[in-house]
């Protein structure tokens, strides 16, 4: 049995763990997609926090790609933070982040220029656009109620389109995922280098 095979089991597990073990909660806000979704934005946003106060490379890039990454991590959290505190608060908690995050951009935008011309040629911001445009534009034409709606016909269920529009943010999120791991694997180089004397 060959790696890919075996990760193509353990894909298919999960999501059969989620479908048949857990009917109450299958891709729902308590599902296995959803938790998956903020362990991997969770993990993005500690990545950068490590990239830009302990490598301190690409501060300005780092801050704007963490606010980003942070505001939709909370979005994924809007039922939790509507059902727990008030509705809308994820609005108010990602406006508390982004903010302040632009204004500082705004202001060191010269310094966030001549950074995003070096981020801008590697790999990782190649994956974190494709990640980016797969999230927020195409899992969001994807997921749409009259492209099912069409296509089943007469056999629409709603189920369809939610599963679609899960696991297709799923891959969003895991492009976004390996950009962050490749950038730091690219901020430990420039780290290293700019230590070696």
């Amino acid at each position: 049995m060959t790696v890919v095979s075996i990760s193509r089991c353990n894909g298919k597990t999960d999501r059969l763990l989620e479908v048949l073990y857990l009917p109450e909660v299958r891709y729902t806000e308590l599902g296995f997609t959803e938790f998956t979704q903020t362990l991997i934005l969770a993990s993005c946003c500690a990545l950068l926090i490590y990239i830009r106060q302990v490598l301190k490379i690409w501060p300005t890039v780092t801050l704007l790609l963490l606010a980003f990454v942070s505001a939709s991590l909370v979005r994924e959290q809007d039922y939790f933070l509507d059902y727990y505190v008030a509705d809308n608060t994820w609005k108010f908690v990602v406006a508390l982040i982004v903010l302040p995050s632009l204004a500082w951009v705004i202001i060191h935008r010269q310094r966030f220029l001549d950074e995003f011309r070096y981020y801008s040629n590697t790999f990782s911001f190649g994956l974190f656009a494709a990640g980016v445009l797969v999230t927020y534009i195409f899992s969001r034409l994807y997921g749409r109620q009259d492209f099912w709606r069409a296509v089943l016909e007469e056999s629409y269920i709603r189920d369809f389109k939610d599963i679609a529009e899960e696991a297709i943010e799923l891959l969003g999120y895991s492009l976004i995922l390996f950009a962050t791991i490749e950038l730091l694997f690219l901020a430990r180089r420039i780290h290293r280098a700019r230590q070696t004397p």
